[in-house]
């Protein structure tokens, strides 16, 4: 399959479900003990014949799902496919913190796996990777336009190249302790940013719950970090590419982050990792998180009471917007010196002709990019298929796409802002001066210069645009 081919899957080959002359896989996982695990109900696989033969190995790596029974789920899904097309695959799970220091090593030694997925973009690699626009274009061909989020994650448009290929993202809600909120007047959850500082230091001054936003090197960090931004009218960069950083946005949206956390925070989220707030959320010692609904799904087998009494709400308002980043952006992208691009890419578009079953498997955490791929996605967040209560607690998640956005708004996420993501320029920034190492003044100050360092390195390279607005 060769990069430069556009025709590779032409719009008359023949669309066929697994029934026909092969092994019918249903969206079924396995629970504990082997017994089928309960699911929405999504339809039986679609298999699409490959355009061309395929055969040899593909090896893919992946996070390992915050949801298990996704994991469940695809590796078998993978393999039947792999058996339907002559394909030996093997798929390496590992966690997500892991997965960019891995893609490097193996980048590095020119040699490793066919297949990698991570859940935020990963542009800085677009040097090192095969052009996807074949792969996107064919399945904007056959499921109509992809989520703007999600174009955005995977194209850079000063080089035109597609880095990656996203069939799927996740949206970042608030998940809030309803007793909790309820005892502050907000039964119904904090609307805004300063709803949520004002309610939030009155819970930590009243049983000592803090709230749980994180001011680390992780991913969540990242993204709360970001959603701040842009509420406040700030970001990294301008439509254009160009930083802009360094702005009245960023100072006050840096000063409210230390106050919230003198105010409803301690120094236990200046060493978190990903998992720290969706465990602390389980465990009951959070009275917010922004996290996806995985804490949550987690507790309603591990801690019912905390489950049930765990509600979600849209990204927080601020003075100048209602945006959070998506919690999760999933890239999948194929190193150039891979050994089956071919079975990689088509591949890519089985697994997006049956994303329905991810999104059932995920419990409802993987939402489409193709928002036809999934028809019944609205009506089980009205009625969660998974025994949540009330019935429609995530109904909120039905407008996300209206209030999340991409990492690099209102630009693109290009490799600079890959590289600002992988190095935690924006939590660094929070973190210093909610320690009081850095007057907020000084903090932005310091995140702009390592900002446009970072920018000016790849615009070098001609990898990053810029220029007047």
């Amino acid at each position: 399959m060769s990069d430069a081919h556009h025709d590779l899957w032409p719009v008359s080959r023949r669309r066929f479900l697994a029934l026909s002359g092969l092994t019918v896989l249903t969206a079924a996982g396995c629970g504990d003990g082997g017994e089928p695990a309960k699911r929405a109900g999504t339809s039986t696989t679609s298999f699409i014949e490959p355009s061309s033969k395929l055969s040899g190995d593909l090896r893919i790596l992946m996070w390992s799902h915050f949801v298990p029974s996704h994991d469940d789920w695809f590796d078998p899904f993978v393999k039947e496919w792999g058996e339907k097309v002559g394909v030996t695959v093997t798929v390496d799970h590992i966690d997500t913190a892991g997965v960019p220091a891995r893609i490097a090593a193996e980048i590095s030694a020119g040699e490793g796996h066919d297949l990698i997925q991570h859940i935020s973009p990963l542009s800085q690699f677009e040097p090192s990777v095969v052009d996807m626009r074949d792969v996107t274009e064919e399945a904007v061909k056959r499921y109509g336009k992809q989520l703007e989020l999600c174009h955005k994650s995977t194209f850079n448009p000063t080089t035109e190249n597609f880095y990656a290929y996203s069939p799927g993202w996740v949206p970042d809600p608030g998940n809030y302790r309803k007793s909790m909120w309820t005892k502050v007047g907000l039964p119904n959850g904090p609307s805004s940013w300063d709803e949520l500082l004002e309610g939030g230091a009155e819970i930590k001054r009243g049983d000592g719950t803090q709230l749980g936003i994180g001011l680390s090197q992780e991913i969540d960090s990242n993204m709360a970090g970001r959603g701040l931004l842009w509420s406040f009218g700030a970001s990294i960069q301008d439509k254009n590419e160009n930083v802009v950083l360094n702005s009245d946005e960023t100072v006050a949206a840096v000063e409210f982050m230390k106050k919230l956390y003198e105010q409803a925070m301690t120094d236990e989220v200046f060493a978190w990792n990903a998992a720290s707030n969706n465990q602390g959320m389980i465990a009951g010692e959070l009275s917010y998180i922004l996290n996806s609904i995985a804490a949550w799904r987690t507790a309603q087998e591990s801690n019912p009471k905390v489950a049930d009494d765990t509600l979600f709400v849209s990204a927080l308002k601020g003075p100048q917007a209602k945006l959070a980043a998506q919690h999760v952006l999933y890239n999948w992208i194929v190193p150039k010196r891979a050994g089956n691009i071919d079975a990689a890419k088509e591949f890519l578009l089985h697994y997006t002709e049956n994303f329905e079953q991810a999104t059932d498997n995920s419990k409802l955490y993987d939402f489409p990019a193709f928002a036809d791929r999934v028809p019944k996605l609205n009506d089980w967040l009205d009625k969660d298929p998974y025994g949540g209560r009330p019935p429609n607690l995530l109904a909120v998640l039905k407008d996300a796409t209206d209030w999340s956005t991409n990492i690099g708004y209102p630009g693109p996420a290009n490799t600079a802002e890959g590289e600002v993501f992988a190095t935690f320029v924006i939590p660094n920034m929070f973190a210093q001066a909610a320690r009081g190492e850095r007057s907020p003044k000084q903090a932005v100050a310091e995140a702009e210069a390592q900002a446009k360092q970072i920018f000016e390195k790849w615009k070098k390279r001609g990898l990053v645009g810029g220029g007047s607005a």
